[in-house]
């Protein structure tokens, strides 16, 4: 079996040969308190913009919390240059990308098909609109899979053009940081993960 790559530490090695540069990252951002540690190791490396784009987020009042926390985070914790960019929420997006997965446990098969499609409109965005770099905050989560998020940006960067900045948030305490700052700015957590089978699963094990 290959050794798994060390992503937080292509990261640090990307960061330390930017210099003062301060490129320009889109970061793709599922919610407030994932985005807090992310945007605190980052933004002054880069000029961010953060995209929430989260067509998976059901039902569409936790869609619109959860984006808001985001944007609330921001405008209190005035990360250097930071500003939040809001796409389209239309969960068909995520429903045919998971179509024939539904039954699929968490980590599995269903959850490669919603990281691919955010990850996509993440490097699409990037590509329109002049991103040096995009990237995510989901790998901050103990519960996503940082092989395969890298892999599928490595793939996306060939693709688009723009390059994938490789990343494993939850290591170096990011995760433990993110509940830190959760807790300091009163930032509501989600229970789920976000999409409706994650969060009947979530009630299962309850």
């Amino acid at each position: 079996m290959p050794k798994q790559l060390n992503y937080a530490q292509q990261m640090d090695a990307v960061l330390q040969s930017l210099g003062g540069s301060r490129p320009k990252l889109l970061l793709h951002a599922c919610c407030g308190p994932c985005s807090s540690a992310v945007l605190e190791q980052l933004c002054s490396h880069f000029e961010i913009t953060v995209l929430y784009y989260n067509p998976n987020t059901w039902p569409e009042e936790e869609y619109r919390r959860r984006g808001e926390e985001l944007e609330r985070f921001v405008a209190e914790a005035h990360p250097l240059g930071v500003k939040v960019v809001e796409d389209r929420y239309d969960p068909r997006e995520f429903y045919e990308a998971a179509a024939g997965l539904e039954a699929e446990p968490e980590r599995g098969g269903r959850c490669t098909a919603c990281y691919r499609l955010r990850l996509r409109r993440a490097a699409e965005y990037a590509a329109e609109n002049g991103f040096d770099w995009f990237t995510s905050t989901l790998s901050i989560s103990p519960h996503k899979d940082a092989e395969r998020l890298n892999q599928i940006g490595r793939e996306l960067e060939e693709e688009y053009g723009v390059k994938f900045l490789p990343s494993d948030f939850k290591k170096k305490n990011g995760y433990l940081r993110s509940l830190q700052l959760s807790e300091e700015y009163g930032l509501y957590r989600q229970e789920y993960c976000g999409c409706e089978f994650s969060a009947r699963a979530s009630k299962k094990q309850e």
